[in-house]
């Protein structure tokens, strides 16, 4: 159950879950995975909290989807508050649980702190835990993340396609991208990357627009741009909101324009070449539902 093998197959939809803090949520969480196994998803990835706070609970999640809900996992792991025996347990673990698959990030600081600092020198970067990934366990699929319009920390472009290659030459199997609003910038971005000899899948990731505030703080998160036409559009909608709001309506506007631009990137990715799509779900089944099952995606991936 290595993605990279099961990439093979075909073009594909994949699904990224933020577990909730509060165990008490999971039942509720789990309720939005079974709606989203119709999908079919290649693999779903688990996201892993800050300084370690959550390793163990993102062991037992990936566990149970791939146990209980028959799906194949992919776990996080990041460097922030990494340490060798720590993680070589988690590894073992994983291992030992049939996990096989294994997203290698840096990690962003913990919630206060603005920069980051490594608690163990040999963990500063991504490539690093992916040396260690494939030292400990060298079957291990291990994918790591790309930038379409470059990290936010990476002072320019081409440092942050030489600090990929990094991670690709330390034994990546493929990438995923941070999300961005404009198909250009992905397909522009994997040009790149093939000019350099990285011949690795590269895999898109796509962030339906459910509300204003998400999308503004995910876009300076990551450094995503959003494009003036699809601001103008998202703006327009979100008046409608408001003053449905007023009304004492439903305010549907935002989500509705985000979904249908969502299926628009899908279904261009795919149309264009790309190995499949990763989806961001938010945990909000509904949504990702209307993004596949209401375009023509499923045909080409085989979802559904």
């Amino acid at each position: 159950m290595r993605i990279i093998e099961l990439m093979a197959n075909g073009q594909f939809v994949s699904l990224e879950f933020f577990p909730p803090k509060e165990k008490e949520k999971w039942p509720e969480f789990y309720e939005e995975v079974e709606q989203l196994k119709s999908l079919r998803p290649l693999f779903v990835s688990v996201t892993y909290g800050a300084g370690g706070s959550t390793r163990d609970r993102t062991l037992e999640l990936v566990t149970t989807l791939k146990g209980g809900h028959g799906l194949v996992p992919m776990a996080h792991l990041t460097c922030v508050g990494a340490e060798e025996q720590a993680l070589a347990g988690y590894l073992d673990a994983l291992a030992a649980a049939g996990v096989q698959n294994i997203l290698a990030l840096r990690g962003d600081p913990p919630k206060g702190e603005a920069n980051f600092i490594p608690s163990d020198a040999r963990f500063r970067y991504a490539s690093d835990l992916v040396r260690f990934i494939k030292a400990r366990h060298p079957n291990m699929c291990v994918g790591v993340a790309g930038y379409p319009e470059k990290h936010p920390e990476a002072p320019s472009m081409d440092t942050d396609l030489a600090a990929l290659k990094i991670k690709v030459d330390a034994g990546a199997d493929f990438i995923v991208t941070q999300l961005f609003f404009d198909n250009a910038l992905y397909f522009a971005y994997v040009d790149q990357l093939r000019a350099m000899g990285i011949a690795l899948p590269v895999l898109p990731g796509v962030l339906p627009v459910l509300s204003m505030a998400s999308v503004q703080r995910m876009a300076a998160m990551c450094g995503a741009s959003i494009t003036p036409e699809y601001q103008a559009e998202l703006q327009a909608a979100d008046a409608l909101d408001q003053a449905a709001r007023e009304r004492g309506e439903p305010a549907a506007a935002v989500p509705d324009a985000g979904i249908a631009h969502a299926r628009e990137q899908v279904l261009g990715l795919l149309r264009g070449g790309a190995p499949g799509v990763h989806l961001y779900t938010l945990n909000k089944a509904a949504a990702c539902l209307r993004i596949v099952k209401d375009a023509d995606v499923c045909p080409l991936t085989g979802s559904c």
